[in-house]
């Protein structure tokens, strides 16, 4: 057998490690895997009628050396991209493929789904392990439809994929964000003032939540509540005044929103139609000092949470997804996401992760009124509280 794998969406720390445990396992196993560069996109740029120097830099085929060392790196060594083979804009093909895909009326995309079909026959590729976020994931769900024998391994530092309790990349970022909130206190105490500390989490605010909670954060605003800055300002005040040091913590998803306005984007659309976040943890200090009087420090961490190698959880989970998607293709088991659920690995149909959202439980984890953590009960609960 002939095992595909790619990477799709925002890099994580622990994709390397996935996919070296998919390469270990196939060679125990006997087969082969073939590496696609640059996620979807290394398929949509594939031309199956060129010869083999043109497609240079789209396929990798991946043994035990090839992957030997690359697992002690964060990112993804097969590279990643944004791409959506079922809505590319005219702009996006490729050259070889305008012909064949011209713009219907009414139309502002084209799907090439039966293209990258063909490029996987002509590959010969027998089973695919898509790695990625539930925009990645949702291709991955066409594909089966399509007949493809697909596996697939969720992740993203949001840990919002739906259907599974852990996404790979969560733990690292994490403890990265913790790490720098610890660290920025020492600025915000020498100067007295508000940190305000915005990180990833466009639906879901589990990252910006989990952060707050670990690093004992004044107060967390999170995507799925908006808050009234009006009703912040005096919490800030209070809670900047009970510190010796005269200074105060809030963490903010990039997703969360004032009460009665709206998520800050800029940009244009990519393929899955999301554009770019950042902003609102300015935005709420700039608010917040016009009804304070308070100095702030802004810091959006950004890359700094996927940037570096996996921890240790990342790595456990890693390497069981990897290994647990190569089980799954050796019992034909198909069209299956491998995931865990209540702190035990299993697996779900491939298309759970397009079937809802999964967000902060707000009434377990989160006082709505407080602007913080607070776990009503941790009896009973999985290691992540969820």
């Amino acid at each position: 057998m002939r095992i595909g794998i790619l990477t799709g969406g925002g890099d994580v720390p622990g994709l390397n490690v996935a996919i070296k445990a998919v390469v270990l396992a196939a060679e125990e196993m006997g087969w082969d895997v073939m590496g696609i560069r640059r996620g979807w996109g290394g398929l949509l740029h594939y031309n199956p009628a060129a010869d083999t120097h043109a497609n240079t830099g789209l396929v990798l085929p991946l043994t035990r050396d090839t992957v030997r060392t690359v697992d002690r790196d964060g990112g993804t060594f097969l590279h990643t991209s944004r791409t959506n083979p079922q809505k590319v804009k005219p702009k996006d093909l490729p050259e070889f493929l305008k012909s064949e895909y011209p713009l219907k009326e009414g139309k502002t995309t084209v799907d090439c789904t039966d293209h990258t079909l063909r490029v996987l026959s002509h590959l010969k590729v027998d089973a695919l392990i898509p790695i990625g976020g539930d925009d990645t994931l949702s291709f991955a769900a066409r594909l089966h439809k399509e007949g493809v024998k697909v596996v697939a391994i969720p992740k993203t530092m949001d840990n919002d994929v739906y259907g599974t309790d852990y996404c790979i990349g969560f733990s690292t970022a994490v403890s990265r964000s913790v790490e720098f909130i610890h660290a920025l206190r020492t600025p915000s105490g020498s100067h007295e003032r508000v940190l305000m500390v915005e990180l990833f989490g466009r639906n879901s605010g589990e990252t910006a939540l989990i952060a707050a909670y670990l690093a004992d954060a004044d107060r967390a605003l999170i995507s799925e509540v908006p808050f009234d800055v009006q009703r912040l300002a005096p919490m800030v005040v209070a809670d900047r005044q009970r510190n010796p040091s005269r200074y105060a913590v809030v963490v903010v998803s990039e997703g969360a929103s004032m009460l009665g306005g709206e998520i800050v984007e800029t940009g244009q659309e990519d393929a899955f139609g999301h554009k770019k976040l950042g902003g609102i943890g300015q935005m709420t200090s700039e608010a917040l000092k016009k009804l304070t009087g308070l100095e702030f420090l802004n810091q959006t961490l950004a890359y700094l949470m996927r940037a570096g190698p996996p921890d240790s959880l990342d790595r456990m989970v890693a390497m069981s997804y990897g290994n647990l998607a190569m089980q799954q293709l050796a019992q034909g088991s198909f069209g299956r996401m491998v995931a865990v659920q209540k702190g035990c690995f299993t697996t779900v149909p491939v298309d759970t992760a397009i079937q809802g959202k999964r967000q902060v439980d707000v009434k377990e984890l989160y006082d709505e009124k407080e602007y913080r953590p607070k776990v009503k009960t941790v009896l009973g609960k999985p290691m992540f509280l969820y």
